[in-house]
């Protein structure tokens, strides 16, 4: 689509205000995540076929896997629709993906995060979670891929609200180390 579009182009409000549309925020935000493949354009056709495609992990983004047994300790729940939730409210709206195979979550953070975040990286490992970043891939649903659905393995579990918007490693850090104590209470006898 051009920029000419009509579904592209800000829409004035009658305080005067121009805001974006969530068709708007959508495609930049696909534009964003598909550069990070060194073929946007054959990432494109991918998403569209398989509806994930694969993204190299450490230019743009980072993801940290959080298995799904620490997100559900935080969110009291096994229900995909009340962890969701959980998620988007713990942390503010920054983008999760699940993976319902396992389950295991992927909170897409800042690229520099397993440099930056290399201590608590390996002392997060002894709770299953790791921190991907360069050298990783990570299979990212489309974007309209919002709810688990019959046959789909991946979704957002909270989706990317808009282009370059990532979690906070300080939430995430957080939320890893509440669900951690939350399974230590659980184990600890009684």
């Amino acid at each position: 689509m051009s920029s000419s579009s009509p579904a592209l182009r800000p829409v004035k409000t009658e305080q005067g205000a121009f805001v974006h549309t969530d068709a708007d925020r959508r495609l930049a935000a696909e534009h964003w995540l598909l550069s990070a493949h060194p073929q946007p354009g054959y990432a494109r056709v991918q998403w569209q076929t398989d509806d994930v495609v694969l993204l190299p992990l450490g230019t743009l983004f980072s993801a940290v896997r959080i298995p799904g047994r620490l997100v559900q300790a935080v969110a009291a729940s096994t229900k995909p629709e009340e962890i969701d939730a959980i998620l988007n409210e713990v942390l503010d709206r920054g983008p999760v993906i699940c993976d319902l195979r396992g389950p295991r979550y992927y909170a897409l953070v800042p690229a520099s995060v397993p440099r930056t975040w290399h201590q608590a990286a390996n002392d997060w490992r002894v709770a299953d979670v790791d921190c991907l970043g360069r050298g990783a891939y990570l299979g990212v649903p489309r974007l309209d891929a919002a709810q688990p659905t019959s046959g789909t393995t991946t979704y957002w579990s909270v989706p990317m609200p808009v282009a370059g918007v990532l979690c906070s490693p300080l939430k995430v850090a957080r939320l890893i180390a509440a669900g951690a104590h939350r399974l230590f209470e659980e184990e600890a006898p009684a």
